[in-house]
């Protein structure tokens, strides 16, 4: 008997994700879904879902090699009613458990999906950020103007984090002034490691070009990380390579050259590949 449905969304894909942590292997399983409706209800680029669909079936893959059962709802499912409530609603019913776990959605139009349901949903808090919604409230009431700046500021404050003695590192708040060089003519940056598609994606290529040809943007040369470990190994080619000359060139931009000294690792943050 299934005690709880743990829901993974495709932006939470971290072994560490609360609802995770809150679970038991022998007792509750783990539910993830492809649904049309999360790709649909804005027009997203076709490499956004690709590397959302891909990484959802990797992580899949690496919970049920880590003993989790898993069931998995995939986009062309015959029977996938496209509705992520939807789905809940019906595996909820397969395994006569209406206990759902699920971390807090990112979106505001998720969280209320997800209350709506007719079941018992508890979502827990997302830990992966500085600052819970109350300590933003906190921080915002009876401001006239709320300028991110000063907010950062507040969190460097309360988690030590590049401050020295209470005071920023370097003794300035930030370095505004000093990104805004051009672009230098002699890039030496190879960019971002290119990932080659392993067949997992290679059949999400396929699936996306079908269903969402209309969208704009291309598929061509899908080269993202698409697992926490090419993550990981995304991040310490940025900080070996790019890292020193980044601040220089911030907002800098080339012609000739896609990428300068960006990173590129917001999407594996975005989705919880790296934290």
């Amino acid at each position: 008997m299934v005690r709880q449905i743990i829901v993974i969304l495709g932006d939470q894909l971290s072994p560490d994700n609360p609802a995770l942590r809150a679970a038991d292997p022998s007792q509750d399983i783990v539910f993830m879904a492809e649904v049309g409706g999360e790709a649909t209800y804005v027009r997203h680029h076709p490499q956004k879902i690709t590397l959302i669909l891909s990484a959802m079936r990797h992580f899949a893959q690496e919970l049920r090699e880590n003993g989790w059962t898993v069931h998995y709802t995939t986009l062309d499912d015959p029977i996938n009613h496209q509705s992520l409530g939807a789905e809940i609603i019906e595996i909820s019913a397969q395994h006569k458990c209406t206990k759902i776990t699920l971390t807090e959605p990112s979106e505001w139009r998720v969280i209320d999906d997800m209350t709506a349901l007719p079941l018992d949903v508890t979502l827990l808090p997302d830990d992966r950020f500085f600052a819970s919604h109350g300590i933003f409230e906190t921080w915002a009431e009876g401001r006239k103007a709320l300028r991110m700046e000063y907010f950062y500021r507040e969190m460097r404050k309360s988690t030590g984090y590049l401050m020295e003695d209470g005071k920023p590192t370097g003794g300035q708040w930030n370095y505004d002034h000093d990104n805004r060089k051009a672009a230098p003519k002699d890039v030496t940056h190879p960019g971002p490691i290119p990932f080659t598609p392993d067949e997992i994606t290679r059949d999400v290529i396929a699936l996306v070009q079908a269903r969402f040809d209309t969208h704009f943007g291309t598929l061509q040369h899908f080269e993202y990380a698409v697992t926490r470990a090419n993550a990981l190994r995304a991040l310490d080619h940025f900080i070996t390579h790019a890292l020193p000359r980044f601040g220089d060139y911030q907002d800098a931009m080339s012609r000739d050259n896609r990428y300068l000294y960006h990173s590129v690792l917001s999407p594996y943050i975005n989705i919880g590949l790296l934290s």
